[in-house]
């Protein structure tokens, strides 16, 4: 029986749908609105769209993989559970104190402190102390902790951090404690800092557990009903869940560790940029992922998305592994402002799905990116095939009233600078991922992707200097082309403070071993067999008295004396690559040691198009006046994507067409199909 793997991204706007056969690499694509009030709404009619679409039936479908924003909205929103925390005493305020940092530091008085996701009057405090190396100074209070427990339960929290300080060096207090909250809270989840996040610092420690435990009730209930609904469909297979770190999960450990899939989402978008641009000879890429609510952007080196350990979810801190992704609110529904002072912005404001852009008819009177598009000449005057028709009448009034009535300007002159100021803030994220890391995007291929990168990539293009555009055949739901080329993935990690030059040999070698053994069990019990589990150390380091680490590879598959040597002299490098300076004279701290433990699934596959000769020019299916700067309105020809082989070479000014975007070639700029049919867009015609 032929088998297949079913992806499903669910975004702000829309939920894309992949269907690819495992054994010949065949696609097939769809979308459908997303349903933010119910996410699992959208899912399931993603799921009975494509099964319709590819004529396909349910229990021929071998994997379902699925990326989702309910934690990452949960968080942003502030909708998390009911959470009580339990803390040592003399802690209760660490939430409130955080690291005393405070954004707008030239206006104090501009800046609201956001609400913790843990109310001060639901955080106890009990009586105990372990030092840093692990032992207890202060007995743990046991008869506190039961009158602590009641106080929980009287209270009716929906869920529980423990966090105590140095649990990462012994975390027999916080397991005796989750062990009586259990007892006389039933059926409450319980977070242990210990096993979200066991390192120090224990702001960031106790801000990862609280996130965890305020999403384990929503994300528990998600899941049940997407493996309950799933199976109503017919469809018994294995349920994988995108993480914030680019791999998949079972369904077990989201629940249970749902703070990891903060970035699930962006993620998806990151590997299968990632896929695309190693499939097209380009490993090394910056990629953007324009939607309809934001922007995302990445770097990618030697095929590997960025990782970091210090990220962000809103205001909060979130130091688990995650996808190195700066976002911000630039997508096709970003608003455009005038303001009273005559200037023009763009975004972070959003239309998104309800009532949209202007143009949608939906109700919506604000002008967005997609209108000024849309006047432009750039986008069909449909989207999804027809299912969503576009009024190009109501985005010109909305233009006209909003932005070029009141600051003087004529109604192209100002859709023309909605798309500008929008490309100008994209090139700022994406220097934000290159150039501040020390990465001259000269060297670098930018893979455009959403609904709206195409649009906008060759401008971005330039405005970056980057020398090569690429443009994935399918790049509306390239997420969901992502989540069917990753795999199964854990991290781990412990904080083992040492300073050179005599480091713990035999120590970090053992802690190592420690975490391969629990990371190759998760696999195992997710069905991943030992000959397709790969694992990677790393470990964070730093210069003595520095208050910062940076991560860096471990070098050889055992810790000896010569691998630390290397490591050391490869945080040397990195540090100077980074800070434009390195101190080799100056011991070296190694702070924490880390694990990735990839379980190997299936190797993607993507299917080659048909080819003509090279330089061959595609005939046009239509022509349409799409306007450019410097030259007005044009007539355009416009290709559709489908028609397109490997071979053909489109000469600007030129628009592609397809179900999930619409791709811009500008003037001067040259496009390639390669085999894969990604479009390979160059400026000045450069070959």
């Amino acid at each position: 029986m032929a088998t297949y793997a079913l992806s499903l991204d669910v975004g702000g706007t829309f939920t894309d749908v992949m269907l690819m056969h495992r054994e010949s690499g065949q696609i097939w694509t769809t979308k459908t609105s997303s349903t933010p009030h119910d996410p699992s709404e959208g899912f399931f009619a993603g799921v009975h769209k494509m099964l319709q679409h590819a004529e396909v039936a349910a229990e021929t479908v071998a994997y379902v993989f699925h990326g989702s924003t309910v934690a990452t909205n949960a968080i942003l929103e502030g909708k998390g559970a009911h959470t009580g925390m339990i803390t040592t005493a003399g802690f209760q305020s660490v939430l409130e104190i955080g690291r005393h940092d405070v954004p707008r530091q030239a206006n104090l008085y501009a800046w609201i402190k956001p609400a913790r996701p843990v109310r001060q009057r639901h955080i106890f405090e009990v009586r105990e102390r372990i030092w840093l190396d692990g032992s207890v100074e202060i007995p743990l209070d046991t008869e506190g902790c039961h009158a602590v427990a009641q106080q929980l339960r009287e209270a009716e929290v929906d869920a529980v951090a423990i966090v105590f300080l140095h649990a990462y060096a012994n975390p027999q207090h916080e397991q005796a404690v989750a062990a009586i909250v259990e007892a006389v809270c039933p059926g409450v989840p319980v977070s242990l800092s210990s096993q979200v996040l066991p390192v120090f610092r224990e702001y960031e420690r106790a801000m990862a557990t609280v996130l965890n435990a305020s999403l384990q009730p929503l994300v528990s209930r998600y899941i049940d009903k997407l493996e309950t609904g799933l199976k109503s469909h017919g469809i018994r297979s294995p349920l994988l869940i995108m993480q914030s770190n680019g791999g998949v999960c079972g369904p077990q450990i989201a629940a249970r560790l749902p703070v990891h899939l903060a970035l699930s989402g962006p993620a998806a978008g990151a590997i299968g940029a990632s896929a695309v641009g190693q499939l097209a000879g380009h490993p090394d890429a910056v990629c953007i992922d324009m939607g309809g609510t934001s922007a995302d952007v990445c770097l990618i080196r030697e095929g590997q998305p960025s990782i970091t350990n210090e990220g962000e979810i809103g205001e909060f801190p979130l130091q688990v592994p995650m996808t190195d992704i700066h976002t911000i609110g630039a997508g096709g529904g970003s608003i455009a402002t005038a303001t009273a002072l005559g200037s023009l912005t763009v975004g972070p404001q959003s239309a998104g799905a309800h009532p949209g852009p202007a143009c949608y008819g939906q109700g919506g009177t604000e002008p967005t990116v997609t209108d000024a598009n849309l006047l432009l000449g750039r986008i069909p005057p449909h989207l999804l095939g027809g299912e969503v028709p576009l009024h190009a009448d109501l985005a010109h009034r909305a233009i006209a009233d909003r932005i070029a009535t009141p600051l003087g300007m004529d109604v192209y002159e100002a859709a023309a600078g909605i798309v500008q100021i929008v490309n100008n803030n994209m090139v700022g994220a994406l220097r934000v991922v290159s150039v501040e890391k020390g990465y001259d995007p000269r060297n670098f291929a930018l893979v455009a992707f959403g609904g709206a990168g195409p649009l906008h990539g060759g401008q971005l293009a330039e405005l970056l200097g980057t020398p090569l555009v690429l443009i994935p055949p399918h790049p509306g739901i390239l997420s969901a082309l992502g989540l069917l080329s990753t795999d199964l993935h854990h991290d781990a990690v412990r904080t083992f403070v040492q300073r050179g030059p005599d480091y713990d040999i035999a120590g970090m070698e053992a802690l190592y071993q420690i975490m391969q053994a629990d990371t190759s069990a998760h696999l195992t019990a997710e069905g991943i067999p030992a000959a397709q589990q790969t694992f990677t150390r790393l470990a964070d380091l730093r210069y003595a008295k520095q208050g910062f680490e940076i991560t860096v590879e471990f070098p050889a598959p055992t810790v000896t004396e010569a691998a630390v040597h290397q490591l050391i002299d490869a945080f040397h490098q990195r540090h100077e690559q980074l800070y434009t300076y390195a101190a080799p004279d100056t011991p070296v701290e190694i702070i924490n040691l880390r694990l990735r433990a990839l379980g190997r699934m299936d190797q993607l596959t993507l299917p080659r198009i048909g080819t003509v000769p090279a330089g061959t020019a595609p005939a046009a299916s239509q022509t349409r006046p799409v306007c450019f700067s410097g030259m007005g309105f044009v007539e355009t020809p416009v290709f559709r994507r489908q028609d397109l082989l490997a071979g053909h070479t489109l000469d600007g000014p030129a628009i592609v067409d397809q179900l999930d975007s619409t791709t811009v070639i500008y003037p001067d700029h040259q496009a390639h199909v390669d085999a894969y049919g990604n479009l390979l867009m160059r400026m000045n015609r450069r070959n």
